[in-house]
C-alpha cells in the first residue's frame, strides 16, 4: 500500500487537479498545509485527503511531517502543482514496491502554457516513491533532496509527472526572487562569499549555458524567458549574499 503526501500553501487553484488522479493510486492522502487562506484545506478535505496544518518549517521539514503522519510506509511525494498522467496512474496501480529500491518519475514541465522539452528542464527524473523507514527529505532552505541509502536501486517508471509550474511570466519572476533569497541565506550559512566573478560573470554563464548548451532556443520565446530568469536568479542571489556580508539585510 502507498500513501501520497502533498505540501501546500495557498494552492486552491491547483490542489483539486493534483489530488483527483492520486485517488486512483492511493487510498491514503496526506496534505500538510501551512495555514492557507484561500480554501486549499476545504478543497483537499472535500476530496478525501487528511489535512494536517502546520507552520511553514521548510520544504524538507514539512514533507517529513507528512511522511510521519502517513498510514503506509511507502510514500508517493507529489507537489501541489503536479499531476499524474494516465500512463503514470496505470503504472503505479500495477507497481509492487521492492525493498531497498526507490522509484523515479519522469517530470515534464509546462511553462506559461507550453511543454518544455529542453532548457535544462527536461529530462527531469525525480525520485518520488520511497520507503519512509529508510529514506527521508533533507535540506534547510530551498533545495530539498532525498537521502537515499548507498546501494539502493533506482528504477524509472513509465508515464509522465505533469508539472504545471508557472502560469505567467510574472509568477515566475516572483518565485525567482523568493528562491534567490532562500539560496542566498543557504550560501551565507555555508560561509560562501559573493566575489566579483560570482556577481557579474556567473549570471552571464548561466544564461549562455541554458540558452545554448541546454538548447533553450529550441523552446522558443519561452526558452529565452527561462534563460533570462535563470540569469536573474543567479545575479539576485549573489547580490543578496553581498548585502548580507555588509550587514544591510536581515539574515532571518
Amino acid at each position: 500500500m502507498i500513501s501520497a503526501v502533498v505540501i501546500t500553501l495557498n494552492e486552491a487553484a491547483n490542489i483539486a487537479a493534483c489530488l483527483k488522479p492520486l485517488l486512483q493510486v492511493c487510498e491514503d492522502i496526506v496534505v500538510v498545509d501551512a495555514f492557507s487562506t484561500d480554501g486549499t484545506k476545504a478543497i483537499a478535505e472535500s476530496l478525501g485527503a487528511r489535512v494536517i496544518q502546520s507552520e511553514w518549517m521548510g520544504y524538507a521539514q514539512n514533507k517529513n511531517l507528512g511522511n510521519q503522519a502517513a498510514r503506509h510506509d511507502w510514500i508517493l511525494s507529489i507537489d501541489a502543482d503536479e499531476v499524474l498522467s494516465d500512463d503514470l496512474i496505470q503504472t503505479l496501480q500495477q507497481l509492487v514496491p521492492q525493498p531497498q529500491t526507490v522509484y523515479e518519475l519522469d517530470r515534464l514541465t509546462n511553462y506559461c502554457g507550453k511543454w518544455i522539452h529542453h532548457s535544462g528542464w527536461y529530462p527531469d527524473w525525480k525520485v518520488r516513491l520511497f520507503d519512509r523507514r529508510e529514506v527521508r527529505w533533507q535540506g534547510e532552505f530551498v533545495h530539498e533532496t532525498l537521502a537515499v541509502p548507498a546501494g539502493y536501486k533506482i528504477i524509472r517508471v513509465r508515464g509522465k509527472l505533469l508539472h504545471y509550474s508557472y502560469k505567467t511570466r510574472e509568477d515566475h519572476l516572483l518565485r525567482v526572487d523568493r528562491y534567490a533569497a532562500l539560496s542566498a541565506r543557504e550560501l551565507y550559512a555555508k560561509g560562501k562569499r559573493a566575489t566579483w566573478v560570482k556577481l557579474w560573470l556567473s549570471p552571464l554563464f548561466r544564461f549562455l549555458r541554458t540558452f545554448l548548451i541546454n538548447r533553450a532556443f529550441l523552446d522558443g520565446k519561452e526558452g529565452l524567458a527561462i534563460s533570462m530568469s535563470g540569469a536573474r536568479l543567479v545575479r539576485r542571489k549573489y547580490s543578496l549574499l553581498r548585502e548580507m556580508e555588509l550587514g544591510r539585510v536581515p539574515l532571518l
